[in-house]
């Protein structure tokens, strides 16, 4: 039997153990300014992720954690430096797991969650998988840097003199 949680703000710290063996299943959002190394990496940190997951024993005995945490993150374009949002989405499946022991006996399919007795940190969790999700650059999908002053400036420079002409003038010239 699962138990459903709905909460529109999703708590900090949760004990893993006893949500997956109680069956839990949690939906809300978390505030990106409630995870740091993901609002150092945006431009504006007031939107939120929205987060769903859930808490299962599995037939192996493994204690899961599944779900999806779901965003847009405003970022700076690599190619025009201008803002632009790009969507994130992270899927989670993760065993909860003692030690690195446990975490090398767990299946392929499983990524561990080493955790000791207690509560944890959700949000750190969460963080996490998001940080793993994210692409190594970021841009615009249409074709921006034609679009901008520094697109232009660009083209006008490789149209004045090649800064390499004294270089190819030494190359010509004799040895003393």
């Amino acid at each position: 039997m699962s138990r459903s949680a709905t909460n529109p703000i999703l708590p900090r710290l949760i004990d893993p153990r006893k949500f997956a063996q109680q069956g839990l299943n949690l939906s809300g959002e978390v505030k990106l300014s409630e995870l740091q190394r993901v609002s150092a990496l945006v431009l504006d940190d007031s939107s939120g992720v929205r987060v769903v997951l859930e808490f299962i024993v599995d037939e192996e005995r493994h204690r899961i954690i599944s779900g999806s945490a779901d965003c847009v993150l405003k970022v700076t374009c690599q190619r025009c430096l201008e803002p632009v949002d790009v969507p994130v989405s992270a899927t989670l499946k993760l065993a909860i797991v003692w030690d690195e022991d446990g975490a090398r006996q767990l299946p392929k399919t499983l990524d561990p969650l080493i955790l000791g007795e207690g509560q944890a940190d959700l949000y750190t969790i969460i963080e996490d998988e998001l940080l793993l999700s994210l692409p190594m650059a970021s841009y615009h999908p249409e074709d921006c840097i034609a679009q901008t002053s520094f697109g232009e400036e660009v083209e006008e420079s490789t149209n004045s003199a090649n800064p390499f002409q004294v270089l190819e003038q030494l190359k010509g010239s004799p040895k003393s």
